[in-house]
Order: structure tokens, then C-alpha cells, then sequence
């Protein structure tokens, strides 16, 4: 049953909103115009507030519904960890567009949100206020998911380590970023 979950939210994952939604639309493929990012952000520069919303939307979903549905087959905390896992692998490696897809960030927040919500509502917290302080959503990012982890080694210990290496990816795929963030060159809302 795990492995079967853990494909199906692979599969799921790799259904990229930006992308679709940018399709529907007409608009270019977000993976070619402004940052260059299948997601929420790069929609927003690219496409305005509506798709944007749509997207964020959407991500969240294909994070949250695969550990809903683990927990709803009696699947333990930890195997639900690491089938939203899955989702966020698929969001960032989809199957469907060549594997080049986005940051992960909506899908993990919808993971959260799943497994232990207090610990979305602290990484949105943080979020907001770092974007609010340096009006930059890849630096909000960079912080939201990693300061986490404390409350979810406190609360929820079983799904830290799926939630550590979901980190990782995170930040690996913000790599550019950061170097951007250093040389101060990263983009301002």
C-alpha cells in the first residue's frame, strides 16, 4: 500500500498548476519567462494575482491530499511524511514537463499542513513576516520550511526525518537563489 501511495502522489505531484494554468491561459510557460520558476510567485509576476491564487491553490492541494489519504489507509505519521514527500518530488521532477518544475514550496506547505497544521501556521508566520521585512519570497521560503523543524522534532519526532531531507530539496533547488540573495541580486517584491 505504501509504495502504491507513494507513486500515485508522485504522479499527482508532478501536475504542474503553473504550467496548466499558464496554457489555459495563453500566457508563456512559466519555466521560460520571468524566474524562471513553475510556481505560485513566478505566476504572480507573469500572469497576476487570479492564476497566482489558482496555483498557490493548487499546489497546496497535491501536498495535502496524498498525506490525507495515507492517514485515511492507517498509514503511520512517519510513511504519511514520506509519500507528501513524494508529491513534492513530483512538483519539483514532474514526469509530465520533462522533470523541470518548480520549488516545492506550496506543495510542502500543503505536506504540512497535512501532517502537524500548527507547524503550517508557524512556517506561513514566518513567512510573512520575513517577506514583509525584506519583501523577498525566496528568502521567506529559505526560512518558513527549515525553522519548522524544531516544532516538528517536538510535536511530531516520527516525521523528522522525511521532514529534514524535504530541507534539503528545498534549499538545493533555491540554490540560485541563495547565490542571488549573497550577491544581492535577488529579485524584490
Amino acid at each position: 500500500m505504501f509504495w502504491l501511495l507513494a507513486l500515485i502522489a508522485y504522479l499527482l505531484g508532478s501536475l504542474s498548476f503553473a504550467i496548466l494554468l499558464s496554457r489555459l491561459a495563453g500566457m508563456p510557460d512559466p519555466r521560460d519567462a520571468g524566474s524562471g520558476n513553475a510556481g505560485a510567485t513566478n505566476m504572480l509576476r507573469l500572469a497576476g494575482k487570479r492564476l497566482a491564487i489558482l496555483t498557490l491553490f493548487g499546489d497546496l492541494a497535491k501536498g495535502l491530499l496524498p498525506v490525507l489519504f495515507a492517514r485515511l489507509c492507517g498509514l503511520p505519521l512517519q510513511a504519511q511524511a514520506w509519500i507528501g514527500l513524494c508529491a513534492v518530488l513530483g512538483h519539483m521532477f514532474p514526469v509530465y514537463f520533462r522533470f523541470r518544475g518548480g520549488k516545492g514550496v506550496a506543495t510542502a506547505a500543503g505536506m504540512l499542513l497535512g501532517l502537524y497544521p500548527p507547524a503550517l501556521l508557524l512556517a506561513v508566520a514566518i513567512w510573512l513576516l520575513a517577506f514583509y521585512l525584506r519583501r523577498t519570497s525566496s528568502l521567506a521560503a529559505l526560512l518558513a520550511i527549515p525553522l519548522t523543524l524544531p516544532l516538528l522534532a517536538w510535536q511530531a519526532p516520527q516525521a523528522l526525518v522525511p521532514m529534514t531531507v524535504l530541507t534539503a530539496l528545498i534549499v538545493w533547488r533555491h540554490r540560485a537563489n541563495l547565490r542571488d540573495l549573497f550577491a544581492g541580486r535577488e529579485r524584490h517584491f
